[in-house]
């Protein structure tokens, strides 16, 4: 694996992301549509590394099984992740080629 690198670095990348950061905070589940039909699970988490400043915070999109996998607290770490920006967020997801590993 690729060294893990700071939070605040990932934000200006768009993949191949190798990120190792704690849960610091988890949303509710929500039921979204898929462009494909059928719904997913969707929970948004925040996480942080480095100096666990602003700057080295980000939210981590988490689908369907990943959601349970992940609690406050762990560690996760992702490898071959990407990155995409929303109304000004970036956001961090391990994708369909990405992997995601936790430690509680």
């Amino acid at each position: 694996m690729s060294e893990s690198i700071c939070i605040s670095e990932a934000k200006k990348m768009r993949s191949g992301v190798n990120v190792e950061a704690e849960v610091i905070g988890k949303t509710e589940p929500r039921t979204v549509n898929l462009k494909t039909g059928g719904t997913v699970d969707v929970c948004d988490a925040t996480i942080s590394n480095c100096d666990g400043s602003e700057a080295n915070q980000m939210k981590l999109t988490l689908w369907g099984d990943d959601i349970k996998a992940v609690n406050m607290g762990d560690t996760v770490l992702i490898e071959n992740g990407y990155t995409n920006e929303f109304k000004g967020v970036v956001s961090l997801t391990k994708g369909k080629f990405g992997k995601m590993t936790v430690n509680s």
